[in-house]
């Protein structure tokens, strides 16, 4: 099984954490100095070290929801291959969707996590440019996700369990797509997902943007990772359409309530599961080890539930999304003026509409 060595990565570092790239230069240097842990730097190095620790404490107990976006963009974030390598087991990738080609922007695979076999389904961004220019940058053509469907099925066929790993921008947005059906391909998904007779558990790992996220994101249980976001559109969506402004994306993401303490509040998501300090991209190995515990605890569970039982909650889950979620009246009047600009607002488009000359035949 492969092993990522994150030692052999120069770390990058968000606009955020400039002072703990400066603690970090500064314990490198005093690293090359002295080798040894028991050297006359060793005490600078742990004062050094703990500095790090509080900062990134203090730092990640209050990050914005722009802030989490972009940890969850991290470039050394683990995508779906470093799950596949280190927490399944004898992986074999199935390809094709029988219809048109395969889509490399989603993997789907036979595998084992623990003692259970499963049908693990995810979206790949890409290592390096090659790769992610290769799989559109992780977002999927409707071939992908029929592909994803035509695998739920043969697992619902053999009665093995559905892991969907969800870390996309958002379904891709190209001429071909759409004229191969891509609204389709995703709303067909959502139906068939929502009446699978096996377990379906999903996670979001790193983005969660739009119908891309939801094509493969039906399921018994949906987690997210701590630092991992869940929308309609993505930030700069959300600004330009609003704003005509890329850059309020800060605001968007505000208004948006994308991070995943605010939609578990909102009863959106059943679990949150717990990052390394610092984000994923700090510690892979813990990262992986925290949602591999989440998927096998929640296997225990749904696979003791009989399959009539699993579906009408399955249903009467999706049926109640919403219900939690605050009404428009009762939001205070900031975050309005926030959320919809004046001109968009409907009293100025019926103002508007009054005063355009009516044609008449």
């Amino acid at each position: 099984m492969p092993v990522i060595d994150t030692k052999l990565t120069v770390t990058v570092y968000l606009p955020f954490e400039d002072e703990v790239a400066r603690l970090d230069r500064q314990i490198e240097e005093l690293h090359q100095q002295d080798q040894s842990m028991q050297g006359p730097n060793a005490p600078e190095i742990r004062r050094l070290q703990k500095e790090q620790t509080r900062l990134l404490q203090e730092i990640y107990s209050s990050l914005t929801p722009w802030q989490t976006v972009q940890v969850s963009r991290h470039p050394q974030r683990p995508l779906l291959t470093d799950y596949l390598n280190l927490m399944f087991k004898d992986v074999r990738q199935l390809h094709g969707d029988r219809c048109f080609g395969d889509d490399k922007a989603i993997i789907t695979a036979l595998g084992q996590i623990g003692r259970e076999k499963v049908m693990v389904i995810g979206q790949n961004k890409g290592k390096d440019i090659k790769e992610k220019v290769a799989c559109n940058f992780g977002c999927a053509n409707p071939e992908g996700y029929r592909k994803a469907l035509a695998k739920m099925k043969l697992a619902e066929k053999f009665g093995l369990p559905i892991i969907t790993l969800i870390d996309t921008p958002g379904a891709h947005p190209g001429i071909g797509a759409e004229e191969r059906g891509q609204a389709q391909a995703i709303a067909v998904n959502l139906m068939e997902m929502s009446r699978l007779r096996v377990p379906i558990i999903c996670v979001v790992i790193g983005e969660g943007g739009s119908g891309g996220a939801l094509g493969i994101g039906v399921g018994d249980k949906l987690a997210m990772l701590q630092y991992s976001y869940y929308s309609v559109i993505s930030p700069e969506g959300c600004a330009a359409i609003l704003w005509h402004d890329g850059s309020r994306a800060p605001q968007a993401a505000e208004a948006l309530k994308l991070t995943a303490k605010d939609l578990q509040n909102l009863k959106l998501i059943d679990t949150v599961i717990a990052e390394p300090l610092g984000g994923a991209h700090r510690n892979v190995h813990d990262t992986i080890y925290n949602v591999e515990q989440f998927i096998l605890k929640s296997l225990t569970e749904l696979k003791r539930i009989k399959t009539d039982t699993l579906l009408e909650r399955r249903y009467q889950k999706l049926r109640s999304f919403g219900s939690a979620c605050v009404e428009l009246s009762q939001l205070k009047p900031q975050a309005m003026d926030m959320a919809i600009p004046q001109r968009l607002s409907a009293k100025a488009q019926i103002e508007q509409a009054a005063e355009s000359p009516v044609e008449t035949r």
